[in-house]
């Protein structure tokens, strides 16, 4: 593995570690009563990784080109796969922090409402203090949580299937459309740019389907309707499906560049 593909495959594990890692937000906001400033930090997080994902088509890119002109394109097939395991792999160290996370978030959450300023929340983040607060925060998952799986979810598997499949488009999107510029090297650009139809279209599911979901159940865990614990549960069997997703996205990966290849010729 050469340094190129070392950078892209920790700037993908960071992307999906920053987004599993968004869901403990949710659960902070319910701990603390705080939803309106939990949503707003699970907005940042969720908008740094989204935008961090379209730094790596850059990168992507220019491996691709010098695959070409460099010869020792048929391993490219092997460097996106490995690519899309590092993606699977961050979103399960992320599942495994969600307990820590939720403990970051709620300390965060109080130091804004003390503060008022995100600047100085970030800036407290990387202080002496705010290192401290990490250690004291790193929490393991109890093997208790893990038998609670078997109770309720809160979520239907619609929704869990939803989100499984909008995780893999969005994992595959900007990968695909740009194997595909190497499978169809005529229509280079054009392929390329049709990752923004896959994302948009992973982006109405989450937004159309899962978003809503769990901001009713946000509501009815601080009415009284639901428990806590079955809140938690939900957001950990939402991060499984992420999990999934990240896993799906091998399967489809190579169907999908063929597709996207075959409709650059007639876009």
């Amino acid at each position: 593995m050469d340094r190129q593909l070392i950078i892209i495959c920790l700037l993908t594990m960071a992307i999906n570690l920053i987004g599993t890692l968004a869901y403990a937000a949710r659960i902070a906001g319910v701990r603390t009563r705080r939803i309106a400033m939990s949503f707003a930090l699970f907005n940042i997080l969720v908008l740094v990784s989204r935008t961090s994902n379209s730094f790596l088509g850059p990168f992507l890119a220019k491996r691709i080109e010098s695959r070409i002109s460099g010869g020792g394109g048929d391993a490219l097939l092997g460097d996106f796969q490995l690519v899309l395991g590092s993606a699977s792999l961050a979103v399960l160290i992320g599942i495994l922090l969600v307990p820590t996370g939720q403990r970051l978030f709620a300390s965060a959450i109080g130091h804004f409402q003390e503060h008022r300023s995100t600047l100085r929340m970030v800036l407290h983040s990387a202080s002496p203090e705010g290192l401290r607060s990490v250690r004291d925060a790193l929490t393991p998952p109890h093997v208790s949580q893990l038998r609670q799986l078997s109770k309720p979810r809160g979520v239907g598997w619609g929704v869990l299937l939803a989100n499984c499949l909008a995780q893999a488009l969005i994992t595959v999107g900007v990968l695909a459309s740009l194997y595909a510029g190497y499978l169809n090297p005529e229509f280079r650009v054009t392929a390329s740019q049709l990752s923004a139809v896959i994302n948009g279209f992973a982006t109405i599911l989450l937004f159309a389907l899962i978003d809503p979901q769990l901001s009713v159940m946000t509501d009815d865990v601080i009415e009284g309707r639901i428990s806590e614990p079955l809140f938690r549960r939900t957001i950990v069997w939402i991060s499984f499906s992420r999990l999934a997703g990240t896993l799906l996205a091998q399967a489809v990966f190579l169907p999908s560049a063929h597709l996207i290849a075959w409709i650059a010729n007639y876009v």
